[in-house]
């Protein structure tokens, strides 16, 4: 796949064959797919494995198709901890990215007065989860402060961590709701200084940068398939680090996948990350994933890092040059998620008039992002989220129909 091409954005090597990605891309064909955020577009590898799995167990046998593909479903694990320089034992499917969380949070014996400590921009579901805790067994929830030009203020979040010694440290790497990049590295730092449980949330980063677990320092790392990873819907993984294997840690119901009954009354989780998994798979999704992975990894992860987020910079630029539309993007480093806010136009309306052009986008609102959008002063925004197999052309397009829709919106005020 490191083939030359055109020039990449910001002239550094290797170049990527976009033409050839795209022709790997039926999803191309059809639309200009800016909602990588939300799905990014299948490429054929991953598309053939699901459904050669599928086809598989309709012939022979759903247990007998997994037990039969073995081998490459453990390709799974190899291939994902290939990319987050770890172990395969130290990876678990999970279902989603919040089921991923939600097993991590439930394995960590919280009682009345512990603290989790968190950002303002960590992802909805993970936010409503700290308050499901909060409520039920009476843990305090404390946000770090933002800098001034964006993002967690990691200076003082390390003082919340000594003030308060919390019992667990979470961050979200790339909010759902704009194109901030959090500093988990620099947290992780402090974590591991004061020897702090840590849990990142990397849903929108896990195949749009490169991930290592060591240079983070988390102890639990989520993420989901089905972003810029482009693997299936209804996947995702768990992280788990050997220190928090050897410590014992399990999620609050384990199963028998998980755990061995070795007696009436006793069992045993079994050593690996495995113990965070359930008995049943959707074992044509784990194969998705692995193929997706292995393509990311094909493709070149630190390419994929130069060309995607350098396809957002240039489409962030073009509309904030654009009268009536505000870019809501802040903080020291943004990557392939570009928000913005548009004058003269309500959410849906807006939104089908971009559907009409063929160009895939998402709506994000006030209720999905209480701190950020509040700071912000915005109610809604429309989300766009290119990666590496989308063209210059195309951010051009999108630019150019968003001004349209902008001095349409202007027009009707």
């Amino acid at each position: 796949m490191r083939v030359h091409d055109s020039a990449p954005l910001d002239n550094a090597e290797p170049l990527l064959d976009v033409a050839a990605l795209r022709a790997d891309t039926p999803g191309c064909a059809e639309v200009i797919h800016f909602n990588n955020a939300g799905c990014g577009l299948l490429p054929a590898p991953v598309l053939s494995a699901m459904q050669d799995h599928l086809n598989l167990e309709a012939r022979i046998g759903g247990y007998e198709a997994s037990a039969a593909r073995a081998d490459e479903v453990r390709q799974f694990y190899v291939e994902l901890g290939a990319m987050l320089n770890t172990g395969p034992d130290n990876i678990a499917f999970a279902s989603s990215a919040t089921h991923a969380y939600a097993t991590a949070l439930s394995a960590i014996p919280f009682e009345p007065g512990d603290v989790v400590l968190t950002t303002r921009h960590d992802f909805i579901s993970n936010q409503i989860a700290f308050l499901s805790l909060r409520k039920r067994f009476g843990v305090r929830l404390v946000h770090a402060p933002d800098a001034p030009e964006g993002g967690v203020d990691v200076a003082a979040m390390a003082d919340l961590m000594r003030e308060h010694r919390p019992r667990l440290v979470a961050a979200t790497h790339i909010p759902t709701n704009s194109g901030l990049v959090q500093p988990v590295a620099e947290i992780g730092r402090h974590c591991r200084e004061l020897d702090l449980l840590y849990l990142v949330d990397a849903c929108q980063s896990v195949g749009q940068y490169p991930l290592d677990v060591d240079e983070i320092g988390c102890d639990l790392l989520t993420a989901t398939c089905r972003k810029f990873l482009r693997g299936p819907r209804g996947s995702g993984f768990l992280y788990v680090s050997d220190r928090v294997l050897r410590a014992g840690y399990e999620p609050l119901f384990i199963d028998m996948y998980g755990a061995r009954w070795n007696a009436p009354g006793h069992y045993e989780p079994v050593r690996t990350a495995a113990r965070f998994e359930d008995w049943e798979f959707p074992y044509a999704a784990v194969l998705g994933c692995a193929a997706a992975v292995r393509y990311a990894r094909n493709v070149g992860v630190e390419a994929i890092a130069r060309r995607t987020p350098a396809l957002a910079a240039r489409l962030r630029d073009q509309l904030a040059a654009v009268p009536g539309v505000r870019v809501l993007d802040q903080g020291a480093r943004l990557g392939a998620l570009v928000t913005f806010a548009i004058e003269g136009w309500q959410p849906e309306s807006f939104k089908a008039a971009v559907d009409e052009r063929r160009i895939n986008s998402a709506l994000s609102f006030r209720g999905l992002a209480q701190f950020d959008f509040g700071d912000k002063d915005v109610d809604w925004c429309l989300r766009l989220s290119p990666h590496y197999y989308n063209t210059e052309e195309e951010v051009d397009e999108v630019s150019a129909a968003v001004a349209d829709l902008a001095r349409l919106g202007s027009s009707a005020r």
